[in-house]
């Protein structure tokens, strides 16, 4: 069975990653996209399905693990009876085709180490032939191969539907292994330097993180969770990941296992924001123009969620021949969410587009005519129902943060207009921003409790409607903002961090408590005077990170584990954000 969802570190090579458990075992690989099927399945359930252990003989977890610097260059050590060695896991950035490569390193004494090499293409269901060349062992099925270089000393051979590896390395010695991906068509495949493709990682990781500009408390933190964010970009088109792997459960052994291997126009949004107040403004240019490619059309057909390319269809499966995660069923892979009305994205993307005007980068005309025509639509539609924020499957609703979000498109639109001079008609925003707040006051507040609730006509509390100061909806100060403050803290607790929501979705079973919810009560928090509480809770959450600074979407109190896909965006976004709100405070 796969190790525990914070047991796994991630490399990349801004096209696709990798998870790498504690014991040495690549369980999780998509290639060559981030979004396409996997060779190594074993994360969804066992290593039958894919996986590659690379490990002293007879050992169990690393001793010990890091990254090198600001990298993504994965340092796993382990001491053992008869000496130390180590493997550096990364993925260079590629030239033409994806590379994972594995160098091991002896440390002390002489190591046995043991190398076992399972590819199962389509994720997990189709065992390829292998055949040996002059320097490889090559593995093909379909539209897939795989290259396995290793060193002339290592031997190699075929065991039990695997690739076996024995060799011993003694203190000094590298032994590199390097697995490149391409169509099965191609006979051959580049020889790449290991040596020299680590270097180049390590510059390369190195120069971006020079660029950060967050001077806190927490400047390891924050860091660690830009360059995460930043290896979840698909740097060909600018588009950016949720997370790179698909169906980790929610609630163990429960249905809530979603595919979050594509790109929505919320978490890209709020992904670009974070790395905005970090100074990194290249991939907000790059992934506007991706937004522009994307999104091209009648602004009607705005979908929430697109390919890493700006595809639309990306129809929902289940894998009925995996196991799933801890025995999570069903296994799911591509997102129904694409086929949903979510109308904060409106708010979200427009937010963004004035983010990055601030930021310094100038507003083409293009993209102040898709502007437009992104606020002509919302004019005429944002008195709907939506399935919101959180992709309910239970009905449309008039959802709170939807109608906030359209205030902030209409608010930051207007903005921009001001800013730049550019025609716009300002009047009907001006109206339009105006007749949002009074609907949202009038029917998102229950006035009985004095809070504002999940949806028109509900009771149930949402973290989401933090966002009501978040957003600058309503001064901090306003009563109603620290009424629904307190009623969220202690309506949503969950093991003194808060859950999403108390409300029905549609959906089986439970779930832990939202990690970037928990962030935003940081920020509510700061926003209400209370700072010395929010840095308790942030002390707290940067405490849930794994060993090498890595957090998942939620976190189950109970059992003291994280849970969902990992790692995921939408979480590492919140730390950034909320790192920058205490240290402005």
């Amino acid at each position: 069975m796969a190790g525990r969802i914070e047991d796994y570190a991630l490399v990349g090579d801004l096209q696709t990653a990798a998870l790498v458990g504690r014991d040495g075992s690549v369980d999780w690989l998509c290639l060559p996209r981030f979004d396409s099927p996997s060779c190594f399945a074993g994360l969804l359930g066992d290593r039958g399905h894919g996986a590659w252990r690379l490990a002293p003989v007879g050992a169990g977890d690393c001793t010990r693990r890091r990254y090198l610097a600001d990298s993504l260059v994965l340092e796993s050590v382990w001491a053992t009876p008869v000496g130390t060695v180590r493997t550096l896991d990364f993925m260079p950035q590629r030239d033409r085709v994806p590379q994972l490569v594995r160098i091991v390193e002896g440390l002390t004494g002489s190591v046995p180490m043991r190398g076992e090499l399972r590819l199962r293409f389509n994720y997990g269901r189709v065992e390829p032939w292998v055949r040996r060349t002059e320097h490889h062992r090559v593995a093909v099925a379909g539209p897939d191969s795989a290259w396995l270089r290793v060193p002339p000393g290592v031997h190699t051979y075929g065991q039990d539907g695997s690739t076996a590896s024995d060799f011993t390395v003694r203190a000094g010695e590298q032994v590199p292994f390097v697995l490149t991906w391409q169509p099965s068509h191609l006979h051959s495949t580049p020889r790449n330097d290991p040596a020299r493709a680590l270097a180049d990682t390590l510059e390369g990781w190195q120069r971006w993180a020079d660029v950060c500009r967050y001077e806190g408390d927490w400047h390891q933190a924050v860091l660690r969770s830009l360059l995460t964010l930043k290896a979840l970009a698909y740097e060909p088109t600018g588009g950016i990941v949720a997370a790179p792997t698909a169906s980790l459960p929610e609630a163990m052994g429960g249905e809530r296992n979603w595919d979050y291997r594509f790109c929505w126009l919320r978490d890209s949004s709020l992904t670009l924001s974070a790395l905005l107040r970090g100074g990194f403004r290249e991939e907000a240019a790059a992934w506007r123009k991706w937004l522009l490619r994307a999104i091209a059309g009648d602004p009607g057909d705005l979908q929430a969620v697109y390919g890493v390319a700006g595809e639309r269809g990306l129809p929902e499966t289940e894998a009925d021949w995996l196991p799933g995660y801890g025995g999570s069923t069903p296994v799911r892979f591509g997102n129904a969410a694409v086929r949903q009305l979510q109308l904060d994205v409106y708010g979200e993307v427009v937010d963004t587009m004035h983010l990055a005007l601030r930021a310094g980068i100038p507003m083409e005309r293009q993209v102040w005519s898709l502007l437009r025509m992104l606020m002509t639509f919302l004019e005429k539609h944002w008195t709907e129902p939506d399935e919101g924020l959180w992709e309910v499957r239970g009905g449309r609703r008039h959802f709170v943060h939807s109608k906030v979000m359209a205030w902030v498109a209409a608010d930051r639109a207007l903005k921009m207009a001001e800013l730049t001079g550019l025609p716009a008609p300002v009047e009907r925003w001006r109206e339009m921003r105006d007749a949002v707040h009074a609907d949202v006051c009038a029917h998102g507040y229950d006035r009985r409790r004095g809070v504002f609730v999940q949806h028109y006509g509900g009771h149930q509390l949402d973290a989401a409607t933090l966002f009501v100061v978040k957003s600058g909806f309503l001064p901090p100060d306003d009563p109603r903002v620290v009424r629904t403050v307190e009623a969220v803290r202690a309506g949503l607790d969950h093991g003194g961090l808060i859950r999403r929501y108390a409300d029905a979705d549609g959906l089986r079973g439970s779930e832990g408590a939202f990690l970037a919810c928990s962030f935003w009560l940081v920020d509510a928090l700061v926003a209400i005077g209370r700072r010395e509480e929010a840095r308790e809770l942030f002390v707290r959450l940067v405490s849930l990170r794994n060993d090498v600074g890595l957090l998942a979407e939620e976190w189950d109190p109970l059992e003291g584990r994280q849970l969902g896909n990992m790692p995921q965006a939408f979480s590492h976004v919140a730390l950034v954000n909320s790192a920058f709100e205490l240290a402005a405070a």
